[in-house]
């Protein structure tokens, strides 16, 4: 055991140095910053997805405006702008001398062409709706416009301040999604989709040069990889992170810095107001009434975050504390309950979306509604169902969400919004706002609008969501309280440090090439092994599969409830922009053609566009392929080779006390599901002994040597299972065969254990075992989900999770099949090898 451990140790030892000096040295002047969502696109004026802000806004992209810690409007690409006494129209002064990254100038005709462009007919713009009182823009000079508006308003320079009104320019407007294009200190480099994405110093900004040369965006959402990517400095900044309760060990870790800040996002348990029990505002105060929002703090969010009253974030200098409105008091509750005619209590639905927090919430909050008598019964649903059944059809009596745009409360004064309020009162209220520009009397109507929100308990209003950041603790100057849910990086720096620009990485289109020569490979063998006719018939189940798999595939997806364009658009978004959206995307046409298109855009090599990307389905798997292909080839390897010799070894004297060793673990393993031993993996070698850094996949142009370092680890937490099953498998069939006559011949014959279990069983034993392991790869292949996710590699089973969350359903089709494809093809390798070391089955066939 211990010459074992040693050779463990001088293995992982010598791939951390191997890693060491071939991977880029980490540079002074780069951050690598971890987000939870990675954007689907990079185009914040087509889309509401809060991933597309974060790391666009205030880096990329500017607007006339930008809001400060308090939520007011103050100037960016606009030095500055007069109201006009009716609110009806604007003049804007812009800065002179901005050009955006590509050289173009931005002046008057810039503003004119980008607010248009988002009120045209057919946007996207998740904000055309709130723009559209936009009745024209007069350009008055070079560097000033006048904005015209068909009704007052008061709160446009807040408006502009949002991503979805930055500044375009005509020539670079049609491929933001892939190729932004803006004013904002830092400029597009190169995106690895799934993995990282990487924005460059731009030397040609108008205002103070950053200190930062390049910022990388590395995506992780599995807690456990967050902790491990945080506390070994794998990321420099995790600026929203996802795992509070170990926030108190990473305070303790003086290399590392943990901030808290109050944000926009507004937790709430959302009522259905228009919907049964529900519309009674008894039956709504007795719920306001149950909530212990401390107890729900404390339980979901490990003490993080601030009651709140009403619908208002409570760093916002108009906001009013209305807490005490509705204190604890079960007893009061359960009062109200029998005036509404509910004495003996009632039972609500509680729709709970995917995030931590919600589910925690969620279920706290049913506990203290059954101490009144409500009986809350808890359904889990992914995002695209919460956005199509709650915020779409309307059909839940209560869920938890987090509201997180700036300025929101203007949603109460909709009528046909998910929470079916209809306040006459506050729709005055909201529409005396928009005409009012007196700062004392917008903070009057501001907290009548509050306390009458909260007067109707329209919503059982929990707590203010915290900003959670974990920073190098060398890291400074970041703006880390903005209502627009970005980070600021104009500033920020290392403090005393230096370094230099690294390298981008880039993608290689080689898939379909890939899946010919392995189509017709096997093929030309098959041939050769079984005879043509054999290959024939085998071939025409391969086509018979492959269609019957594409039909289900289709139909099950079309099934799945839904809106991809409205999940890519947001909450927010106006129907008219999710319509241009649908159009966009092509999802407007029947069943029947979508399937023929696509079934023909797959005979052509042509996988489709992903929906949520708008890129080459293509080019996304053959990216993943170079991640998840390794990996399973080298889980295989792994697998076979530690499966196989543990078979032989306890074959070799059956019942014997290896045997029986050998038997026990296997069982074990078998039992030990993968994420978890991945996890286990992480803690250990990366988390505490330091052996290795979670640095994710540095990318095959990083080296050979890291690479590989990357994927030693999940390739030892997808194999060793299967290398037990392996083994159980193969020892079964191995002892089976000592049974036979012709092995009682050899031994008669003088022939040694070993050399009558590798010569004369192992090839008769051969079947069953080629049979697993030929369902092996498929399973590495596409199996690696959770895993890929825990290490947080850019692979084909992360692509598949991201792909259902964000309803990116084409994307979805093309994993599918490609499975069908590999899991059939094995299953051709595993025919052609039996029949190879069997004839007869050829004559059966």
């Amino acid at each position: 055991m211990t010459v074992a451990k040693t050779l463990l140790r001088l293995l992982v030892y010598s791939l951390a140095l191997a890693l060491a000096f071939v991977a880029p040295a980490s540079a002074r002047d780069r951050i690598v910053v971890a987000l939870q969502l990675e954007p689907p696109t990079l185009d914040p004026t087509s889309g509401a997805a809060a991933a597309i802000d974060e790391v666009t806004y205030r880096t990329i992209f500017e607007g006339l405006t930008t809001l400060d810690a308090t939520g007011a409007a103050v100037p960016l690409l606009a030095t500055s702008w007069t109201m006009a006494p009716d609110a009806r129209s604007y003049i804007f002064h812009l800065r002179p001398n901005v050009r955006f990254s590509d050289g173009t100038s931005f002046d008057a005709r810039i503003v004119r062409f980008s607010l248009l462009r988002a009120i045209a007919p057919g946007s996207s713009n998740a904000q055309a709706q709130a723009l559209a009182e936009i009745a024209g823009i007069d350009i008055l000079d070079p560097l000033t416009v006048r904005i015209r508006l068909n009704a007052p308003d008061a709160g446009l320079p807040v408006l502009l301040a949002w991503g979805d009104c930055v500044m375009v320019a005509p020539a670079s407007a049609g491929r933001l999604a892939t190729d932004p294009i803006g004013t904002g200190p830092f400029r597009y480099g190169s995106w690895a989709r799934g993995d990282r994405l990487t924005l460059l110093r731009n030397d040609a900004y108008w205002g103070a040069k950053p200190a930062l040369r390049r910022i990388d965006y590395r995506f992780i959402s599995d807690p456990a990889a967050a902790y491990a990517a945080v506390k070994t400095h794998a990321v420099d900044l995790f600026p929203d992170y996802p795992a509070p309760e170990n926030l108190a060990q990473l305070r303790a870790d003086p290399s590392l810095r943990v901030t808290t800040a109050p944000s926009e996002g507004e937790v709430i348990l959302a009522l259905n107001n228009a919907k049964g029990p529900l519309r009674d505002l008894r039956v709504r105060r007795a719920i306001a009434f149950a909530i212990d929002r401390r107890a729900v703090i404390d339980g979901a969010m490990y003490g993080y975050g601030q009651p709140i009253g009403s619908h208002f974030p409570p760093q916002n200098p108009d906001y009013v504390d209305l807490t005490g409105l509705y204190p604890h008091d079960p007893a009061r509750a359960r009062a109200l309950l029998a005036q509404a005619g509910y004495p003996h209590g009632l039972t609500l639905t509680l729709k709970l979306p995917p995030p931590a927090y919600a589910r925690r919430s969620g279920e706290i909050v049913a506990a203290e509604l059954a101490a009144i008598g409500i009986k809350a019964v808890i359904v889990p649903v992914e995002w695209p169902q919460w956005l199509d059944e709650v915020f779409g059809r309307h059909d839940y009596d209560m869920t938890v969400i987090n509201h997180v745009e700036p300025s929101d409360y203007v949603i109460y004064g909709r009528k046909d919004y998910y929470f079916g309020y209809r306040g006459e009162a506050v729709a005055a209220l909201l529409a005396q706002l928009k005409a009012t520009a007196d700062p004392a009397r917008r903070h009057v109507l501001l907290g009548a609008i509050q306390r009458r929100i909260a007067g109707d308990a329209v919503n059982g209003f929990l707590f203010q969501f915290p900003h959670l950041a974990v920073a190098d603790a060398r890291l400074t100057q970041l703006w880390s309280n903005t209502p627009l849910q970005t980070v600021d990086f104009s500033a920020a720096r290392f403090a005393g440090a230096d370094g230099t620009q690294e390298g981008q990485s880039g993608g290689r289109g080689w898939l379909m090439p890939m899946l010919g020569a392995l189509a017709i490979g096997g093929l030309i063998g098959l041939a050769r092994i079984g005879g043509i006719g054999w290959t024939a018939r085998r071939l025409s189940v391969l086509l018979l599969t492959l269609v019957g798999a594409s039909l289900v595939i289709f139909l099950l997806l079309q099934r799945i409830t839904g809106d991809p364009a409205q999940f890519m658009m947001g909450m927010e978004a106006s129907p008219q922009s999710v319509a241009a959206l649908r159009e966009e995307l092509g999802l407007n046409g029947p069943p029947i053609a979508r399937y023929a298109a696509w079934i023909g855009g797959l005979l052509h090599g042509d996988f489709g566009i992903s929906y949520a990307y708008r890129i080459p389905v293509a080019g996304l798997l053959s990216a993943r392929l170079a991640v998840s292909l390794p990996l399973a080839c080298l889980a295989m390897i792994l697998s076979v080779v530690l499966g196989l010799c543990a078979a032989f070894a306890a074959a070799l004297r059956p019942g014997g006390l290896l045997d029986r060793a050998i038997g026990l673990t296997t069982r074990v393993g078998v039992a030990i599901p993968s994420f978890w031993l991945a996890m286990i993996l992480l803690l250990m070698f990366t988390v505490r002994l330091r052996w290795v850094e979670a640095s994710g996949f540095p990318g095959w142009q990083a080296g050979t040597g890291p690479a590989l370092a990357a994927l030693i680890l999940p390739s030892l937490a997808l194999a060793l299972p299967q290398a037990a099953l392996i083994a159980r498998v193969a020892r079964a069939a191995l002892v089976a065969e000592l049974g036979r006559d012709y092995v009682r011949t050899a031994r008669a014959k003088g022939l040694g254990r070993g050399l009558i279990l590798w010569r004369h069983v192992a090839p008769n034993a051969a079947g069953p075992i080629l049979a697993v392991i030929g369902l092996q790869f498929p399973f590495l292949l596409g199996g690696s989900v959770i895993v890929e996710n825990v290490f947080y590699l850019p692979g084909l089973g992360r692509l598949i999770v991201q792909a259902i969350t964000a309803r990116d359903l084409i994307v979805v089709q093309a994993v599918a099949m490609l499975l069908v494809v590999v899991t059939v093809s094995a299953s051709f390798l595993t025919d052609a090898a039996q029949a190879l070391l069997d004839p007869r089955l050829r004559d059966k066939a």
